[in-house]
């Protein structure tokens, strides 16, 4: 098989969104990804991706791995059913982590191949899987995970989730891998691209081997995995979207660990109470509303009347400057999350978001005309899903302060 030429990404001023597109774009165009499609917003399901899978059984710690835990994404279907066929313990994470951190995947006692087979699919996932409690004695010798876009040395691109990042930290602090874990991902050779350093985080996972339908790669990359969760990156709302996140929270808490959220000034006290179990005194239910996470949009904090008093005044200072930038022309796949990602890439994260999917636009909310105007400059000319994306400053921005305060307003409404 000729190996597709590969996609190469300057470093000035690309972001992970920038490679996400080019390689999802590229991959649509030259017709080298199999159902589900398209693969915008997706790990490709590439074509090959069985070949891939299959070179996994040579490697020598997957023949030592007693279990494994693989993604559920389409392209890695192949090493789920290895693994089942060589009676491993196969592990799969939850969907979107809504009610755990894995199942396990149990076939029928005596299956028959066609039903090992589906037990690999979703289908299977959804059918034959039992839940592994968070107290349960798991030790995990391989991971196997899907990317968009990888480099020979290790360093990986998701589709902008942040899932399988956020489930290995997971499986740290619940004492289920080691820095003996090996990370192993799947790709099309056309994912294969020089990833800039820069763009590279301390929560971003890395891999240790790669697999394509035409190569083994071992990256040898020397940069640390994940050694835990960062809850100084886990704000308020992904505390609410991924209730587990919260069982950890406490765990953590109690062992005396430094798990101060983000926006944990922001964060409302009841949300804190329910977080820790913890009481909190009454006098202390009095609260301001500070926007200190670019895309909370609501919280308060727990501080002394002086501190409170003088940042209300502040707020009120901010509020009068506050600038608005409008961006229209938005593709009805893309989702608020998705585009939360890509003004984290550029750099541009607003003190607000107010998202209209519906009416294909979105106002984001900066300090003052000058950062608003910045962000403008940053965002122009960008393309998401084919589509141009009309960025420019909001032509009502006294419409666009009364907006702002009144979402607040309801939003300060719906918390009590």
């Amino acid at each position: 098989m000729q190996i597709e030429q590969t996609i190469v990404c300057k470093s000035f001023c690309v972001t992970k969104w920038d490679i996400r597109q080019k390689i999802w774009d590229y991959m649509e165009k030259n017709n080298l990804a199999n159902f589900p499609r398209p693969v915008h917003h997706r790990i490709p399901n590439f074509k090959g991706a069985y070949d891939a899978c299959n070179k996994i059984k040579n490697l020598d710690c997957y023949i030592k791995a007693r279990e494994v835990k693989v993604d559920p994404d389409k392209p890695l279907e192949g090493v789920r059913l290895a693994a089942l066929q060589a009676r491993k313990t196969l592990l799969v994470p939850t969907p979107r982590l809504r009610k755990g951190l894995f199942n396990k995947i149990v076939p029928p006692p005596g299956a028959a191949k066609e039903i090992i087979r589906v037990c690999s699919t979703a289908q299977g996932v959804k059918d034959f899987s039992v839940p592994v409690q968070l107290d349960a004695k798991v030790h995990i010798d391989l991971v196997v995970v899907g990317s968009v876009a990888v480099s020979k040395n290790g360093w990986r691109i998701g589709k902008g989730e942040g899932f399988a990042d956020l489930e290995y930290a997971m499986m740290v602090s619940m004492g289920s891998i080691d820095e003996n874990t090996v990370v192993v991902t799947t790709v099309h050779d056309c994912q294969l691209l020089d990833i800039p350093e820069e763009l590279m985080d301390n929560h971003d996972l890395i891999v240790d081997y790669i697999l394509t339908p035409t190569q083994v790669i071992t990256t040898g990359c020397k940069r640390s995995k994940p050694q835990g969760i960062i809850w100084s990156k886990v704000d308020l709302e992904m505390m609410q979207k991924i209730p587990i996140l919260k069982t950890f929270y406490c765990r953590e808490k109690q062992e005396g660990k430094d798990v101060a959220l983000k926006d944990e000034r922001c964060i409302d006290e009841k949300e804190l109470q329910k977080f820790s179990g913890e009481r909190m005194p009454r006098k202390s239910a009095k609260a301001t509303w500070l926007n200190s996470d670019p895309f909370e949009k609501t919280g308060s904090c727990d501080k002394c009347e002086e501190e409170t008093e003088c940042e209300s005044k502040a707020q009120s200072n901010a509020t009068s400057r506050v600038t608005a930038v409008y961006m229209g022309n938005i593709p009805p796949s893309l989702r608020v999350s998705e585009l939360k990602n890509i003004l984290r890439d550029h750099n541009v994260a607003p003190l607000r978001l107010n998202w209209q999917g519906a009416q294909h636009r979105a106002f984001l909310d900066y300090k003052d005309e000058i950062t608003a105007e910045a962000a403008v400059t940053s965002l122009a000319g960008l393309s998401v899903s084919g589509s141009i994306i009309r960025v420019e400053l909001a032509k009502h921005q006294g419409d666009n302060r009364f907006r702002s305060q009144t979402n607040a307003r309801v939003n300060r409404q719906s918390l009590t």
